[in-house]
């Protein structure tokens, strides 16, 4: 839980008249929550030899709600922060998506692109958590599990976070971190973003993923499975849900089974998303195993914070990754990719930031990180906020469902828009149609 201390050569990032006492609880940076966005933070802000805090509330290995399947950009990512991907190391690959809706099956393999690899991964939340923690603690970032942040501290004078308070290990002793700055990675709720008084935005998407595990005989399955259609039968009248169903073999013998629901629909309130979860699994083939007898855990939700839906991402020393800044794609749910991304982002920023001679250059520097996310990702969200506009009314949803997997070229496309493959230079036609798409739309 340490590492090597360069507390002489660490100087107040803001105004030099702020000075906090030398100590094992003073660093450079706080990453708060130690996920993916959090744990990238750290990792790559160690690597550049800066004296990282990891606070993480709860202990490894510990669960999450998620689909546990890996699109080649997160597989980017793990590649990056040098995890062993291997299948010996325990990872399952996947080659790609079968798509079913419509009365239809489509199988699409990951694209062959020079900036992604052609695979994706499968691994269990608690382990995967874990493992990149301990990564960023081989790359010099000092881990506190058990401990859980209550609040920032603030500057009275400038505003600025300088630190955090916390209640840390079993017996929840009071204690604070200083550090200049900030990193709130902890998750849609994020108390941290909250406190500094950064509240989540209305005119943003949302969704809700629900899952659980079950013993099958299809935890072997080398595609990533979504189901296009979600129907709630329960009234006179059947209703087509704005959303999908996925089914992703966890190669150990289960299936995680799940499903995600975006609120552009009018049923996205009074529906029991369990409910709709159990009735789905009931009308799969028995010899799946997707019955409650076969059922290893309970079922568990989570908010799924989209398209940016909480700005600005850097304010008076505190930066937004992963969901805590609204990171997860609108097309498709996925967050992980993202909240690694945008972890590698922030500590790209604050690397430079911290090279700078004063508190103003600095300042410049940090203020560049909302633009650097809008100028990776905000054409393409604001594509994304459209599409889940468009796919919020059944009919538009029924329509693509039963018309689009007949057209295999259009699929491939789709593939490569929602789950944001593409080369940026070069490419082949669907690549620069899609560049070109989230280049001329607003990055709001």
């Amino acid at each position: 839980m340490s590492s090597a201390r360069r507390h002489e050569d660490s100087q107040p990032w803001g105004d030099p008249a702020v000075t906090e006492p030398l100590s094992d609880n003073t660093a450079d940076v706080i990453v708060v929550g130690a996920g993916p966005a959090g744990s990238t933070t750290a990792y790559h802000l160690a690597k550049a030899g800066l004296d990282v805090l990891l606070l993480e509330k709860t202990e490894f290995p510990r669960e999450k709600v998620c689909g546990d399947g890996l699109t080649p950009r997160a597989v980017k990512q793990l590649v990056a922060m040098g995890i062993d991907i291997s299948e010996e190391a325990g990872w399952l690959r996947n080659k790609g998506l079968r798509i079913i809706g419509g009365g239809s099956r489509l199988q699409l393999d990951w694209p062959d692109l020079a900036s992604y690899p052609n695979f994706g991964l499968v691994r269990k939340r608690d382990d995967f958590d874990e493992q990149l923690a301990r990564q960023a603690q081989k790359a010099g970032a000092r881990l506190f599990e058990l401990c859980n942040v209550s609040g920032p501290i603030i500057d009275d004078r400038t505003g600025r976070i300088t630190g955090v308070t916390a209640k840390l290990g079993d017996d929840k002793r009071p204690v604070t971190f200083h550090a200049p700055l900030v990193v709130a990675a902890d998750g849609n709720s994020t108390r941290l973003s909250l406190a500094m008084g950064l509240h989540r935005r209305e005119d943003r998407p949302m969704g809700v993923a629900v899952r659980t595990y079950f013993e099958s005989p299809r935890h072997e399955d080398d595609y990533l499975e979504s189901w296009l259609e979600l129907w709630d039968r329960r009234g006179a009248q059947d209703r087509l849900l704005p959303g999908y169903g996925w089914i992703f073999g966890m190669g150990d013998g289960t299936s995680n089974v799940g499903l995600g629901v975006l609120n552009t629909s009018d049923s996205f309130k009074e529906l029991d998303w369990r409910e709709v979860l159990k009735a789905w699994c009931a009308s799969m083939p028995e010899e799946w195993g997707y019955t409650p007898e076969h059922m290893t855990g309970p079922i568990r939700g989570a908010a799924l914070p989209m398209a940016f839906n909480r700005q600005p991402h850097y304010t008076k020393g505190l930066l937004l990754v992963g969901d805590a800044g609204g990171m997860v794609n609108p097309f498709n749910g996925e967050g992980i990719a993202y909240a690694m991304e945008s972890g590698q982002l922030a500590a790209d920023v604050i690397v430079q930031a911290h090279a700078r001679p004063t508190p103003a250059t600095r300042e410049i520097a940090l203020q560049r990180y909302p633009r650097v996310l809008k100028d990776t990702y905000g054409g393409y969200y604001t594509l994304g906020r459209a599409f889940v506009k468009l796919i919020g009314n059944p009919k538009v949803m029924q329509i693509g469902a039963q018309r689009g997997l007949t057209h295999p070229l259009l699929m491939k496309f789709v593939l490569k828009l929602l789950a944001n493959l593409t080369d940026p230079t070069g490419g082949d036609t669907m690549d620069r149609v899609i560049n070109g798409l989230t280049k001329v739309a607003p990055k709001a």
